[in-house]
């Protein structure tokens, strides 16, 4: 929201009252509190009438500054905020001169200047991060616009910004109008399923702002040089996040925020889906999954999508017995055949379902302000939406699910959760709507994870379109709506990279796109990108998305590269263990993993998977693309993981792939632990593994991980290199008939042992 006309004026009827001095300021054991007033004060008469703004300074975790900032602060109801689960009594030291004060919390610092000129300034060390300073933080009466706050923290030359939520506008923020409200708009435009209202910049630290929302943002689209963020109401809540890293930012994040669980391993095998408006009964599912046994095409997850459930009757929890008359022995059947199965699932209740008059006879809907059920015809006719402030409304609904899972149900897709009335209804805790239009979606995952872990253990998983800020702890999204198209496609792959970059562990999207019947070639080039992300799904719309449609080579395509990510399985899944410690995201934009090499500051059509492995989908009919390999350390040379071929980094490449091959190249220096089994993807990863090695210079080292299918590591060690002898040795767990491969050559497998030795 802009609330100025250019460098020099106001919008019409905006009264701007600007921080302009800390008049006082007062030390805390914990905190620092700041009487900010908006006009220097030169005598008594300066101290009458006009607001004033109190800053707050405090630190809820190591390396992390929050900034809470008030107008008023009892003329309206306590404030919602982002889940703030590891937050903490940070230890902080505060000191304080004639002319300053500052608190320190590990890394970083705020120092704010006392008297006339109002400056905030964040520091890591010596190094100044960003600064709140002149006409920055304001307190905006905007008639029936009504009252804002707002705050500007400066960019410096060359700083871009990343992240916001799953975004599917440019990945670079700079320029943009952010509003950060969940809707139901697609990735073909500027809304957003999953707001965040986070950024992350390539100067090594990032900003959350401490609201449910809906917070503006200007990024350097109304003072250039500024991100602005703003609220109405009559405070603002914000922490600036050190590094000095983007993946150090993103952990400290998700510190504060909550990290993601383990996925099961069989969640990152392929999911088909029945699609959406497509004809489909229990003959046409089984025909899809006996014809992908039949074609050899591994298979993980079937998904029903909603006609599961009879139509005008979303959702009642019932099967539509008119095409799967006996299902629980479908699913017996389904389960027989190895595969785990997701049913779809929403928050609302179609006024034609059974359960809509008891969840309103027991309130368990969001009501109008009078008092009764609120209604809509957007999407099932009648509907009303479950109210999840209610423990009563939440157990019920959980109860209809456990009930699911008791007959057969793996897991769920957690569908819509976005159209969600902002005035004219009530909670049942009183929350305020507008506040909990971004929050629903949080409380509604939250409600069918928990369910899910309770039931399930660490099976645990949910395929989920809408969230908020700390919604990472309720694995797995994806991205919703996208069209058939090469740059839907794109907008995809920048949705996502968005969406990590805010410490989002685990992402997927609609192989082929959602709407439209995508043309073979994006199919097969959509089937490589998928495969290579965290979760892979096919599912489209008003078609099927199975590929003996579309044409007999992407059977081949599909068939290669779900194989390939089986193979991949014992390094991704450490890899997937690693986020749930450190939050940093299996799937990397690549400036979160290369912050020094200015060339990906600005990539968006690439990414990696983890440290070791750069992927970029190709976005062409031809096959044309071209890919940036960045410096790297030792011999910086990237291996081409299928050809073996081999180019040098700090630069660009041009490259022509055919349909069963895409540019994938393990990074220089790297050791990427290889499995043994092509056909599933949960399996023993520490049995017949093949530590492949990379380019690793001589007298360098690289350290490897296994992890087992209950989260554990089952090896972890080293290898190193002295001349043209590699060695091998696990320091944790064990490895069973493992080898050692070098540039393709192969070392003897040892049966047991902890030291592998391969002259390659």
């Amino acid at each position: 929201m802009k609330f100025t006309d250019g460098q020099w004026m106001l919008q019409p009827g905006v009264a701007a009252h600007y921080a302009a001095e800390a008049y006082a300021v007062q030390a805390h054991a914990d905190r620092l509190v700041v009487l900010a007033t908006t006009r220097p004060i030169k005598h008594r008469g300066d101290t009458l009438q006009g607001p004033t703004l109190t800053v707050t300074l405090s630190s809820p975790l190591p390396g992390v500054i929050r900034v809470s900032v008030e107008h008023y602060t009892a003329s309206t109801p306590p404030r919602l905020h982002i889940p703030m689960v590891g937050a903490q009594a940070a230890p902080v030291q505060i000191t304080e001169t004639d002319t300053h004060a500052r608190l320190s919390s590990g890394a970083i610092s705020v120092e704010v200047k006392k008297g006339e000129g109002w400056n905030l300034v964040f520091r890591e060390g010596d190094r100044i991060l960003t600064k709140s300073d002149w006409r920055s933080l304001g307190y905006i009466q905007w008639g029936d616009k009504g009252n804002h706050v707002h705050e500007q923290l400066t960019l410096g030359v060359g700083e871009n910004v990343y992240g916001l939520g799953e975004r599917f506008t440019p990945f670079v923020k700079n320029g943009q109008v952010v509003e950060n409200t969940n809707k139901d708009g697609g990735t073909a435009c500027e809304q957003v399923y999953k707001s965040v209202p986070f950024y992350l910049t390539n100067r090594g630290y990032g900003v959350l702002v401490n609201e449910a929302g809906p917070v503006s943002f200007e990024v350097g689209s109304e003072k250039v040089a500024r991100v602005q963020f703003s609220r109405e109401g009559e405070s603002l809540d914000y922490c600036v996040i050190a590094g000095p890293t983007p993946k150090d930012v993103v952990s400290r994040l998700t510190a504060l925020t909550g990290r993601a669980p383990l996925p099961p391993a069989w969640s990152f095998g392929l999911w088909l889906t029945t699609s959406f408006t497509t004809q489909y009964d229990e003959a046409t599912a089984t025909h899809f999954i006996d014809e992908m046994k039949r074609r050899e095409l591994p298979l993980s997850v079937f998904h029903f999508d909603c006609f599961w459930m009879r139509e005008f009757q979303w959702c009642d929890f019932e099967w539509d017995r008119r095409g799967f008359p006996e299902p629980e022995a479908m699913l017996q059947r389904l389960h027989a055949k190895g595969l785990k199965i997701s049913l779809w699932i929403n928050p609302y209740v179609a006024q034609k379902s059974p359960l809509f008059a008891e969840g309103v006879k027991h309130g368990y809907f969001i009501k109008r302000t009078n008092g009764l059920t609120f209604q809509t015809d957007q999407w099932q006719p009648g509907m009303a939406i479950v109210d999840f402030t209610n423990p009563a409304a939440k157990a019920w609904y959980q109860g209809h699910l456990r009930r699911l899972l008791a007959t057969g149900a793996d897991c769920f897709k957690t569908d819509f959760g976005e159209r969600i009335p902002s005035e004219g209804v009530q909670y049942f805790d009183g929350s305020d709507p507008v506040e909990m239009h971004n929050l629903y979606a949080l409380q509604y995952n939250e409600a069918v994870f928990e369910l899910l872990q309770e039931v399930q253990g660490s099976d645990a998983i949910v395929f989920a379109r809408s969230t908020y800020a700390s919604g990472q702890r309720f694995p797995v999204h994806w991205g919703g709506d996208c069209w058939s198209t090469f740059e839907s496609m794109a907008e995809s792959l920048r949705g996502g990279l968005s969406l990590t970059s805010c410490g989002f562990a685990f992402w997927s999207h609609d192989i082929g796109g959602f709407e439209g019947n995508p043309p073979p070639a994006v199919y097969k080039r959509w089937i490589q990108f998928g495969l290579m992300s965290s979760h892979s799904r096919l599912h489209g719309s008003s078609f099927y998305r199975v590929p003996w449609l579309v044409d007999e080579e992407s059977c081949d395509v599909l068939r290669v590269f779900t194989r390939l990510k089986h193979q991949l399985m014992p390094y991704l899944y450490a890899k997937a263990f690693e986020a749930t410690q450190t939050g940093v995201p299996l799937m990397r934009a690549m400036l979160l993993e290369h912050p020094d090499d200015p060339a990906c500051a600005t990539l968006d059509r690439q990414y990696q998977l983890g440290e070791s492995l750069l992927v970029a989908p190709v976005f062409t009919e031809s096959g044309e693309v071209e890919v940036y390999l960045p410096a790297a350390q030792g011999s910086g040379v990237w291996t081409h993981l299928l050809s073996g071929e081999k180019k040098a980094g700090g630069r660009w490449v041009r490259e022509t792939h055919g349909f069963l091959s895409m540019p994938l190249y393990a990074a220089p220096g790297s050791v990427i632990p290889w499995g043994a089994e092509t056909e599933k993807p949960d399996y023993d990863y520490a049995r017949g593994t093949v530590l492949r090695v990379f380019e690793l210079a001589d007298g360098a080292s690289a350290d490897f991980t296994v992890v087992s299918l209950d989260g554990q590591v089952a090896a972890r060690g080293r290898v190193s290199r002295a001349g043209g002898e590699y060695l091998a040795q696990v320091s944790e767990g064990a490895l069973h008939d493992w080898a050692l491969d070098v540039d393709g050559r192969r070392s003897p497998v040892l049966a047991e042992g902890r030291e592998l030795r391969w002259g390659a």
